[in-house]
């Protein structure tokens, strides 16, 4: 026995639209506040090279302190 066309219809538009519901979904967000980004690294080496320097240069005007 067959079925008739308008129920092959239904049926074949409820599993299209259950496989439909199935489907995975990608959503991609933009972040609510902005990205900070933080340079206190880059100020400390340059503070430790200045003093690095004035070391050095203490030491070579007052060699005989070692």
């Amino acid at each position: 026995m067959q079925m008739p066309k308008t129920l092959q219809s239904l049926t074949l538009c409820s599993l299209m639209l259950m496989l439909a519901a199935c489907a995975p979904t990608v959503q991609v967000a933009v972040p609510n506040e902005p990205i900070t980004i933080n340079l206190n690294v880059k100020i400390e080496h340059e503070i430790l090279i200045k003093v690095d320097k004035e070391i050095d240069d203490l030491f070579e005007e007052n060699s005989d302190l070692f």
